[in-house]
């Protein structure tokens, strides 16, 4: 978990959270380190849901420059 969740890729940040979310639901769980793994959980979430809204932004920049070509060709 050392892993810094700003720098992790989108797919590896999801498989953790994965990871750490099956941790959770098997029942057995540590205080504290429930507690390290929900903190390191929502930094995951926060770094998905920020690159998806990265993601988000591009594409829709890319549909808006095929459209302005478009026009430009009919």
């Amino acid at each position: 978990m050392a892993t810094k969740a700003k720098t992790i890729s989108f797919a590896k940040a999801f498989e953790e959270l994965e990871s750490i979310t099956e941790w959770f639901e098997k029942g057995e769980v540590d205080l504290d380190e429930g507690l390290k793994k929900f903190e390191r959980g929502l930094e995951l979430a926060q770094s998905c849901k920020t690159k998806l809204a990265e993601v988000e932004t591009r594409v829709r920049e890319i549909k808006q420059k095929f459209h302005e070509e478009e026009s430009e060709n009919t």
